[in-house]
């Protein structure tokens, strides 16, 4: 193979980095993901392990919870081993196994050398951030024990784990990619599944049920050969008994591990990139995407024009082909799991919980079709802008779409969380209906918002995957602009207007030269401002978008 694989690894590294880096967006999202993730980890370790290195210098440390620090040592380590033959699983399953231009690589290379190359540069890309991560946890613990040996043994740890975790990884990440873009019977349904998955997933964290499986692991993996690469740690500990041919064992046992799953992984690879993926029937396909269309239309047929039941028929059916274009529209979901656990608490769903999820709803409606209403004609927009349609028909298209399925929605997520809540009839009575005005005008706004602020490019979503969705601009605009009229309705509904100006008064305080006291009636006038503007703002949104639209045709 000779060098091939090192190049194949460094190549696929520096496009993982560039492609990093070279989007802005990208990086800080990346860095803001890192410092949630990693920072409290690291804080604690650099304060803790200073103090753990001293007492264990000072002499053996007794059983904790009947554990030793062989015992912690050794369990952690295989947990951890566990974890990133997961998270390698993921990445191939994602990203990894999917090749560009497979045609042209899987004949000019080798798919043994391509197996080698494409685990060699996950090994480097997360090797760059958490072996320095291991260095200054390792350097904090070693300051303690008045020691260099566990900054010298800990990376070593950590790179006998890489050696055996992505090759095993990549191993059963195309399996799994074989069996859900390959396999029939698993492929037709992939997409219900890896939202289960998703959901299971995300579910076990805000449940809190991710602790517990982490604990039956430790107790399971405790002892087995998987924790053998522990004694290397601990060799480097002070008043610590290692074994050192559990730890050889541990060495050579990873390096066989890793041998074993590059011949798994490279027989996998050659029946997976050798395999057609998985399409549905197109005749099938297109004969029922015409059928339901026909039903729509004529469900819409009454009381609209042919102009505006084809642009609502086209948004809908565009969005059900490609609906990774949603995929902003689930991001405050990420958030979800901060509540369920109160849920799961309280056995209920508190009343803010549900006011937020209507919320949520009346802002999904106005971001499912609408925020991008010029650039999600795509390649047809010269086809479009030329016809006879006017402005209007396809700004009531677009709203016609929403509320195809922002109204239904609405009605039974409004009327589902106001019966489970605390609220009262009376209330609920109230917050249907808001909730679907709500889901009615938020698509006004939102169509506005998105032809003042249009993307016509595609933007990457994942490896090989492209779409094309509302710009950032549009997006926050948009969310603002429904925000700030709610927000001044809530000051004025609890009348806040004195606890608002209170906390202006007092973030005004903290700048060292001015001195300004906010009046009550100040933010009470503001209020009534923004929320006659919110108000206000879906009509004049739509007709913005109308004369846009005229505007480009003529």
């Amino acid at each position: 193979m000779g060098f091939v694989p090192l190049t194949i690894a460094t190549t696929e590294y520096r496009r993982t980095v560039r492609t990093v880096v070279g989007d802005r967006t990208k990086l800080l999202l990346s860095v803001g993901i890192i410092l949630v993730a990693l920072g409290p980890m690291m804080a604690v370790g650099l304060l803790l392990l200073p103090v753990a290195g001293e007492a264990l210098a000072a002499g053996p440390i007794e059983p904790i919870a009947g554990f030793t620090v062989a015992d912690i040592v050794t369990g952690g380590i295989a947990t951890a081993w566990v974890g990133l033959v997961a998270f390698a699983t993921i990445r191939v399953v994602s990203t990894v196994a999917d090749l560009d231009e497979p045609a042209l690589v899987l004949t000019a290379t080798p798919i043994r050398t391509l197996v080698v190359g494409l685990v060699g540069s996950e090994l480097l890309a997360f090797g760059t951030w958490l072996l320095p991560i291991s260095v200054l946890l390792s350097g904090a613990f070693a300051y303690g024990t008045g020691t260099v040996w566990p900054v010298l043994v800990a990376p070593a740890t950590v790179a006998v784990l890489f050696l055996s975790a992505f090759p095993v990884g990549f191993a059963l990440g195309v399996g799994i990619r074989h069996l859900i873009t390959v396999y029939e019977p698993i492929a037709r349904y992939r997409t219900p599944i890896l939202v289960l998955i998703g959901a299971a997933y995300f579910g076990s964290i805000a449940l809190g049920w991710f602790d517990q499986v982490t604990g039956v692991l430790f107790d399971l993996l405790d002892g087995t050969p998987l924790g053998w690469p522990g004694h290397l740690l601990l060799a480097g500990l002070p008043n610590v008994t290692f074994s050192m041919p559990h730890a050889v064992a541990g060495v050579v046992g990873s390096g066989a591990l890793a041998a074993l799953a590059i011949v798994v992984g490279t027989r996998l690879a050659a029946i997976h990139w050798r395999s057609d993926p998985f399409r549905e029937d197109e005749d099938e396909r297109v004969v029922a995407d015409h059928s339901g269309e026909s039903r729509l239309a004529s469900l819409l047929e009454p009381g609209l024009s042919q102009p505006v039941r084809t642009v609502a028929v086209t948004a809908l059916r565009r969005t059900k082909r490609a609906p990774v274009r949603l995929l902003y529209v689930a991001y405050p979901l990420f958030m979800a799991a901060f509540f369920v656990q109160e849920i799961a608490r309280a056995g209920t769903i508190p009343s803010y919980i549900a006011v937020l999820t209507c919320l949520y709803v009346v802002w999904g409606a106005g971001a499912f079709v609408s925020l991008n209403p010029l650039g999600d004609l795509g390649p047809a927009l010269p086809a479009v802008l030329t016809s006879t349609v006017s402005g209007r028909q396809v700004v009531a298209g677009r709203l016609v779409a929403s509320a195809l399925v922002a109204v239904p929605v609405a009605v039974v997520v409004s009327l589902a969380v106001g019966l489970v809540s605390p609220l009262s009839l009376e209330r609920v009575a109230l917050l249907v209906p808001a909730t679907v005005v709500g889901a009615l005008a938020a698509p006004a706004l939102a169509v506005g918002i998105g032809s003042l602020f249009p993307r016509f490019g595609s933007v990457t979503i994942s490896s090989n995957r492209e779409a094309v969705m509302p710009s950032k601009s549009a997006f926050v605009a948009y969310t603002l602009a429904l925000a700030i009229p709610i927000g001044a309705f809530g000051i004025i509904y609890t009348d806040a207007a004195d606890t608002v100006a209170a906390v202006a008064t007092a973030l005004v305080a903290m700048a060292p030269v001015v001195e300004l006291s906010v009046p009550n009636a100040a933010v009470l006038a503001l209020a009534w401002l923004a929320l006659f503007a919110g108000l206000a703002g879906p009509a004049l949104s739509a007709g913005y978008a109308v004369r846009t639209f005229d505007e480009y045709v003529s």
